[in-house]
């Protein structure tokens, strides 16, 4: 028999104050599958894409079969979703004439990369030959990309809240995640940070501002913030960007989680925003305004709700992994003579 104080870690209830899941050793399960179903629909729903020669809109998301889970183990996350999609797309063009079609995505899986996701659009039957097509096969794709990518993101981080369940201090044991985003990128958040505590504690907050002047357009600046390429490419790392009301963007590999709530072109735009590493839901408010200089942009950058111990970090991560990867990146902080 083992002394006091001795023997197997997973059974010494005093270190979780409710001695339920001790040391989250047992394995746990939750069913995502209708929550999956409901979030793919509304990521979908009224995805919109145009050119000159007309616009698309998701219309109709008329089959979302498949199931998801997340289970927790020794602390551990291991997802589990596999997903068949089909919906249909409106497009219509400038003179008016309506075009409808079909998007088919059969293996939006765990076992494959966003990359390798087939995204099959096609024309109805009859329908005449279009440009349309062409728009929905490739921005129109990369759109459906990004909107899937989203809720792999949303999966991933909020709805596995309360999985891993804290020890009697409060503290929740670190967890590592076996699905395929690697979180490798941790120049804007250490990769020492624990993991964040869960909700119900008030978390005290600050405020504050920082500016910054580009040699660019309003316009262009106004870009660099919502199209995903350009994000991937000052970050220097995977992202997934939704650029409209409402759409979210997940960062650096899912180190940088937000939405965007107020977009106003090329003058303002309002996000929530948050590090994975800060308290499940906790989201800061970032305001950006854009102001035409003549030859640059000042750029007025508002920052509301920022947890207190994290605002140097915050100042800094912006300064350096936002506003001077910028000015590298797209040439926005030199000027030529």
């Amino acid at each position: 028999m083992a002394k006091w104080g001795e023997g197997d870690p997973r059974w010494i209830v005093e270190e979780r104050a409710d001695a339920t899941n001790v040391n989250n050793w047992h394995w746990t399960e939750r069913d995502a599958t209708n929550w999956s179903s409901d979030t793919l629909k509304t990521l979908l729903l009224g995805l919109t894409v145009e050119n000159e020669e007309g616009a698309c809109e998701v219309t109709e998301v008329g089959k979302v079969e498949g199931e998801a889970s997340i289970n927790n183990r020794k602390g551990k996350l291991i997802f589990f979703y596999e997903w068949t999609l089909k919906a249909t797309w409106t497009g219509t063009s400038k003179s008016g004439i309506v075009y409808k079609g079909s998007i088919d995505v059969p293996n939006l899986s765990d076992e494959n990369d966003m990359d390798d996701l087939d995204i099959n659009v096609t024309m109805d039957k009859d329908e005449p030959e279009t440009p349309l097509l062409a728009l929905m096969r490739s921005t129109g794709a990369d759109r459906l990309r990004a909107a899937l990518g989203s809720y792999l993101g949303l999966l991933q981080t909020e709805f596995t809240q309360g999985m891993i369940l804290p020890t009697a201090n409060g503290v929740s044991k670190p967890q590592s995640s076996q699905s395929k985003t690697k979180l490798d990128k941790t120049q804007i958040s250490s990769g020492t940070a624990a993991p964040p505590p869960n909700t119900g504690v008030k978390i005290p907050t600050c405020k504050f501002s920082m500016r910054e002047t580009f040699l660019t357009s309003p316009t262009e600046l106004y870009r660099v913030f919502l199209n995903q390429e350009m994000v991937q490419a000052f970050t220097h790392a995977q992202a997934t960007v939704v650029p409209e009301k409402g759409g979210r963007f997940r960062l650096l590999d899912g180190n940088v989680l937000g939405e965007f709530t107020e977009l106003v072109p090329d003058e303002r735009l309002v996000m929530r925003w948050r590090y994975n590493t800060w308290p499940c839901e906790h989201y800061a408010t970032i305001s950006l305004t854009l102001s035409d200089r003549t030859s640059e942009t000042e750029l007025k950058a508002e920052f509301r709700g920022v947890p207190t111990n994290e605002e140097e970090r915050t100042r800094q991560g912006w300064q350096r992994y936002y506003f001077e990867a910028i000015k590298q990146t797209f040439g926005f902080g030199a000027r030529l003579y």
